[in-house]
């Protein structure tokens, strides 16, 4: 019989700290692009009648105590959108499970946010004064959250297609609402893309030199939020996973340029250089990657204490 540790969305949280999350992913980041790293390929099921989404990520680090499972859900249909999810916890020894997440999300939210927060760490301007958000959702809020552990803010825009989301999200991260996407990203510099469009939404003669972009929401087939003259524009073109974005990211649009594109573990890892002046365009493709959730189900583990409740089975 084995003891399983049953954390809830609030011992999850106390637990992962987004500045926590960010060391988390960028150690996992330079784990899976020096081959540490252990993934199956992800899992996609849809549920069209409700606009449902479902991902299944799964991953190991080499020497970490433990592997991770997790289930994460958004059904676009309600309103506001529902979204969820579970980390199954197993002990990297023995495969006995450990601990089961019901985090209600908060691990997929946290990591995603994170990935961007390292992705800025590595290639946005020192000094950042305008930050552009387009969209409404959780992850305008996480983003914004992670960028601030690693860089000062002074000004946040958001745009969305929903003015009333778009003032939430901006009350929010303590921001205002921009009335285009033009005019969120004009003179920005840091632009983050989170939506699930699947047409372009930021234009290339949009954007100024020096900017870092961090494109989040192009994670399945069509999705697309960048002008692929972005990415063939980019002095630094990182991902998370070159294969996944080939397929998922934003890379899928501009495959002419794929040859250039350098995974962000390997600018953690200091393989290859990341921003290097003032003057450079930093894009940043995020799809997600299982590691993400193996990083951060270790990080709460380590963190949680004795928080929780013990179930046998």
């Amino acid at each position: 019989m084995a003891t399983v540790r049953i954390l809830r969305e609030a011992d999850v949280r106390a637990a992962l700290p987004m500045s926590a999350c960010i060391d988390a992913v960028e150690a996992a980041f330079v784990a899976y692009s020096g081959g540490e790293a252990e993934l199956p390929a992800v899992i996609h099921l849809d549920v069209p009648e409700a606009r449902g989404e479902i991902h299944v990520k799964a991953g190991h680090i080499r020497g970490a105590p433990a592997y991770a499972v997790k289930v994460a859900s958004g059904f676009y249909a309600a309103d506001p959108p529902a979204i969820d999810g579970l980390v199954l916890v197993f002990d990297a020894a023995t495969g006995a499970p450990v601990a089961f997440l019901l985090d209600g999300g908060y691990v997929t939210d946290t990591r995603t946010g994170a990935a961007g927060g390292v992705a800025a760490r590595r290639l946005a301007p020192e000094h950042v004064a305008v930050v552009a958000v387009i969209g409404t959702g959780i992850q305008a809020r996480r983003q914004v959250e992670a960028l601030r552990c690693v860089r000062d803010v002074t000004e946040v825009r958001v745009w969305g297609r929903d003015a009333d989301r778009a003032a939430a999200a901006a009350s929010d991260v303590g921001g205002t609402a921009a009335p285009t996407v033009e005019a969120a990203v004009d003179a920005a510099d840091v632009v983050i893309t989170c939506t699930a469009s699947t047409e372009p939404l930021v234009r290339a003669e949009w954007i100024a030199p020096g900017t870092h972009i961090t494109a989040v929401g192009s994670d399945g087939l069509g999705k697309h939020e960048l002008d692929p003259e972005l990415l063939r524009q980019a002095d630094v073109l990182a991902v998370d996973s070159l294969d996944q974005c080939r397929r998922l990211g934003e890379l899928q649009h501009a495959l002419d340029v794929a040859e250039r594109a350098v995974e962000i573990g390997t600018i953690c890892a200091g393989r290859v250089p990341g921003r290097t002046s003032s003057t450079q365009l930093t894009v940043c493709d995020l799809t997600g990657v299982g590691v993400q959730d193996v990083a951060a189900a270790n990080a709460v583990l380590a963190n949680a204490g004795d928080a929780g409740e013990l179930l046998s089975v």
